[in-house]
């Protein structure tokens, strides 16, 4: 009987059978806001129209700007729904009208959404994901700075905390990426000529956020972001042709006085991202941190950090074991774990515990694994 070498798996068989059923899914992603992501969108659905395909508008923000309103044009507009919070009445895309309908193409902006309370999801992407699920192909919108894992590096770089943020997976999944990019010195002129925001609002903008400083490194990280994920589908394409598998395995440590795990986590992400391997954010469980022993406070911050690593695209676990170095080192082990990442900060939790020997203890303990220790 022949052997056959390098067969794709039943598992890839299976992956592409699922994205034949999804709808397909295209970001126009921007630096900022004003830079046209909006209006290079509504241009591409007006093209679509005329080419006979259906295409409806799931929900688009003109802010009211004129030339975006008027791209709008002829494109049918699925009506949002009302909904009313606090006596004030908000509007959301109408996901049940979108499915019901059924366009081919859908067209939804500003993916980063929060949607208001009453709404069937959270946030807007995850409409978006109930769409490509059903079928349906959306076109969104998204800006550089609400990518949850470039949250850290945003702050420091503009000094503005971002409230609205999605996963970087939608991104990662989505089947095509469009870089709408203006110069810094462009954006403040379409701010100063009103056709971004209305002249009060224009001039506040650019005395905090919209600065030349922090437009250029949006711009920066914008260019970098997408640069890195044309090269993570290429490398993801190479390595399903020739049917390998990750090669690299991370894992993050944490306990419930982790200073500042957040931080960490997304710094985790960002680095198996560019290795392109499977990452897991593992909470130590020693007798010190067993559940009767850390307040429900505590147990509610561990949670969360557990529920935005797997944001992040993480896979996160608890493991138990007498020892913090021991746990990490039998979960690397039974894992195949490759890089081990643990925070330093001025009051890091390596340090509380034994002044650091932790940290020693495991590099004792493992073979064969690289330990990296990350400033938080």
């Amino acid at each position: 009987m022949p052997v056959e070498t390098n067969r794709p798996s039943p598992e890839q068989f299976l992956n592409l059978i699922r994205r034949q059923e999804r709808g397909r899914l295209k970001v126009y992603l921007g630096s900022s806001a004003g830079v046209g992501k909006t209006y290079a969108m509504l241009r591409e659905a007006n093209r679509l129209k005329k080419q006979g395909v259906d295409v409806a508008i799931g929900i688009v923000e003109t802010h009211g700007r004129a030339e975006t309103a008027e791209q709008i044009d002829e494109v049918e507009v699925i009506p949002p729904r009302a909904l009313e919070y606090r006596g004030v009445t908000l509007r959301e895309m109408d996901l049940d009208a979108i499915l019901a309908r059924r366009p081919t193409v859908c067209l939804v902006d500003e993916l980063a959404h929060t949607n208001a309370p009453g709404s069937k999801f959270g946030k807007r992407y995850q409409d978006v994901e109930e769409l490509l699920r059903a079928g349906i192909h959306v076109i969104g919108t998204v800006n550089i700075q609400h990518l949850e894992s470039l949250y850290d590096r945003v702050e420091k770089a503009t000094g503005v905390k971002v409230k609205e943020r999605l996963p970087d997976s939608v991104l990662a999944e989505a089947d095509q990426i469009v870089n709408i990019d203006l110069p810094a010195e462009d954006l403040l002129e379409r701010l100063k000529t009103g056709k971004v925001y209305p002249p009060e609002r224009a001039e506040r903008a650019m005395e905090n956020f919209f600065t030349v400083p922090n437009l250029t490194r949006l711009r920066e990280l914008t260019m970098t972001e997408v640069a890195h994920l044309i090269d993570r589908r290429g490398r993801r394409a190479e390595a399903e042709r020739d049917s390998a598998s990750a090669t690299e395995r991370v894992m993050v440590g944490l306990s419930s006085r982790s200073p500042n795990a957040p931080a960490l986590l997304r710094k985790a992400a960002r680095m198996a991202d560019r290795l392109s391997a499977p990452w897991y954010a593992v909470y130590i469980q020693t007798p010190a941190e067993d559940l009767t022993r850390i307040d429900a406070a505590t147990q509610r911050v561990v949670s969360k950090n557990l529920e935005l690593a797997q944001q992040l695209g993480g896979i996160p676990m608890t493991f138990k074991g007498q020892s913090v170095a021991s746990t990490i080192a039998a979960f690397a082990k039974e894992y195949q774990i490759k890089v081990i990442v643990v925070g330093k900060s001025r009051a890091s939790w390596l340090a509380r515990l034994r002044g650091g020997a932790v940290l020693e203890r495991i590099l004792q303990e493992v073979e064969d694994v690289d330990v990296l220790v990350v400033a938080v």
